[in-house]
């Protein structure tokens, strides 16, 4: 007879971002995007496929809601085959769509990912993001910075929260259609 004990399993668990502080987070996150970038006129915005989408169609819609510029340029990026470790024998790499219908040339670009880990994903996301054309300035804004796990010098412009987390350590952001039930929970 197996018995799960709650207790210890409870306690591999921490939450890090409620539903109401992820709130917080998300409305604090897009205020300061409307502050350095007012009315979005030479500003895109582009989401990573496929975590980072979630987290950006959020801060987009908030965007919307705060300025009442329902044309902001917005686009999703897949990093898949511009990642270094593809060959990896991490089995087939299923790519998810790319929509950027727009050239990021000579324009402010925000990608927006959920978790910076390593930097890796965000260097192959600077890597994909060229073959749009030359931005005059990127910008990296994350829900969750794992800031003493870096391997790249990247750093994010924007944060939600900072975390110091053990390499082996898993940062979930578990998101809800309805908003109901949304977190973000260390494993």
């Amino acid at each position: 007879m197996l018995l799960f004990n709650f207790e210890k399993i409870f306690q591999l668990l921490k939450v890090l971002l409620n539903n109401s502080l992820l709130q917080i987070t998300l409305s604090r996150l897009a205020h300061q995007l409307v502050e350095n970038h007012l009315g979005f006129e030479d500003t895109v915005i582009v989401g990573l496929q496929p975590r980072g989408v979630l987290f950006s169609d959020r801060i987009v819609q908030l965007l919307q809601q705060i300025t009442g510029n329902n044309n902001i340029s917005y686009g999703r990026l897949d990093i898949t085959f511009y990642r270094d470790d593809l060959r990896h024998g991490n089995g087939i790499q299923v790519p998810s769509q790319t929509d950027i219908a727009f050239s990021v040339n000579n324009k402010k670009v925000i990608l927006i990912d959920d978790v910076l880990h390593t930097g890796r994903t965000i260097r192959a996301a600077m890597d994909a993001l060229i073959d749009f054309g030359r931005p005059k300035e990127v910008e990296l804004m994350v829900l969750i910075d794992r800031r003493f796990s870096r391997e790249l010098p990247i750093q994010p412009d924007y944060v939600g929260l900072s975390v110091d987390t053990l390499f082996e350590q898993k940062v979930k952001v578990n998101w809800t259609t309805n908003n109901e039930l949304n977190e973000v929970i260390l494993i």
